[in-house]
């Protein structure tokens, strides 16, 4: 009985980790439950796992409905998750630091066009605070996952 406790919190752990991190918002230390970003987009790319695309939509919705976004986050997944369709190019797979470069391009265009559409100083900073923040916060939070998710 507790193998099969363990075997399902293994299993749910990606949508947990999913919601946890979009619940946990803070002004500051994650606007709009944007870490909730790094699970999916490690279970959607990087390791993919089973109905974690439907739930990425979801929340990267529910992302844009906090941030006042207007479905920026949720278009940008799906335009992320057409580019991986093109497996010529893209191994997120087999890439190396959990494809911390990828995240960190993903990242990067989305808060670079996100800044573009409201250029002032402020805008500036939060986005560099955000950049600097998410990736800084990618590396530790996939290594949590994976050996929660017995990925090790």
């Amino acid at each position: 009985m507790m193998k099969n406790f363990v075997s399902w919190l293994r299993d749910v752990s990606p949508f947990l980790a999913v919601i946890i991190l979009w619940r946990l918002q803070i002004h500051i230390f994650n606007p709009g439950g944007i870490l909730a970003i790094i699970p999916i987009f490690y279970y959607s790319f990087v390791r993919p796992i089973n109905w974690m695309p439907l739930m990425a939509i979801i929340f990267c919705f529910l992302i844009d409905y906090n941030m006042d976004t207007k479905l920026f986050w949720t278009c940008a997944y799906c335009i992320a998750y057409a580019i991986n369709g093109f497996q010529y190019f893209l191994d997120l797979q087999h890439a190396d630091k959990n494809a911390l470069v990828s995240f960190m391009i993903f990242m990067g265009a989305a808060l670079f066009i996100l800044m573009i559409t409201n250029l002032s100083w402020i805008m500036i900073g939060r986005c560099l605070w955000v950049f600097i923040w998410v990736v800084a916060l990618y590396l530790p939070i996939t290594r949590f996952l994976k050996r929660v998710h017995g990925d090790d």
